[in-house]
Order: C-alpha cells, then sequence, then structure tokens
C-alpha cells in the first residue's frame, strides 16, 4: 500500500511539474508587451524611413530635369518600401504574440493529459489545476 501510494505521490509531483509555466493572466502581459514593443518598432523604422527619405530628397535638389524626378521617384519608393516592411514586421510581431491562447490551450490539453495517470482525488485536483494555470479567465 504504501508503495502505491508513493507512485501515485511521485506520478502528481510529476504532473504538476508541468504547470510551472506562466499563468493566463501573466501570458496577457506577455502578450500585451509583446504588442507594445511591436508598436514601438514600427514607429522607430518608420521614423528612420522618414529620416532617410530627407536625406534622399535633399541629394535630389542639385539634380534638373529627368534626374531630378528619377531621384524623386527613387526616394519616394524607397520610402514606401521601408514602410511597408516596417508595417508587415509589425504585424508579424503582432500575430506571434496574438498566438498566447492557442499555445495556453495547446499547454492545457497536455497537462490535461498527463492527469490522466492520476485517478480519484489526485487527479481531480490535477484537473482543476490545470484548469486554473491555462484556461482564460
Amino acid at each position: 500500500m504504501k508503495s502505491l501510494f508513493k507512485s501515485v505521490t511521485t506520478l502528481f509531483a510529476a504532473a504538476t511539474l508541468g504547470f510551472a509555466m506562466s499563468s493566463p493572466a501573466q501570458a496577457d502581459n506577455i502578450e500585451k508587451e509583446a504588442k507594445r514593443k511591436a508598436n514601438a518598432e514600427y514607429k522607430q523604422a518608420v521614423k528612420a524611413a522618414d529620416a532617410e527619405y530627407d536625406t534622399a530628397k535633399a541629394r535630389c535638389k542639385d539634380l534638373k530635369g529627368n534626374d531630378k524626378d528619377v531621384c524623386q521617384k527613387e526616394a519616394k519608393a524607397a520610402h514606401a518600401k521601408a514602410k511597408a516592411s516596417a508595417k508587415a514586421q509589425r504585424t508579424s510581431n503582432q500575430a506571434q504574440a496574438g498566438a498566447g491562447e492557442e499555445k495556453r490551450q495547446a499547454d492545457y490539453k497536455v497537462a490535461k493529459e498527463k492527469c490522466d495517470a492520476l485517478s480519484g482525488d489526485a487527479k481531480d485536483k490535477c484537473i482543476a489545476d490545470a484548469k486554473r494555470r491555462f484556461k482564460q479567465a
């Protein structure tokens, strides 16, 4: 009997170790911080693109005729590309941060599966703990 109790206790301890991951509230904070960082990086990239555009336009001032027109169009094109790249990067970063819910759901399924090795009150406690840690409030 002691051996069975020790085995169940060991399994329960091993199962609960898997719950050491972040709680939903912590995950939400991480997502918000990632979105804030993505927006800050976007603003910085746009600011750099604007500065580069101003520099490129200044280089075009001394040119004449078609050469000046081409220079200005190239500067505008480079500016538009830089802003588009910054926007795409921000969108990618925000999408990555938004994947938190899917990750929590996957972690919950794993944690719940680990609980299947238990029985009785230990299993009930394990499932309740999994819900508390990984389900969105």
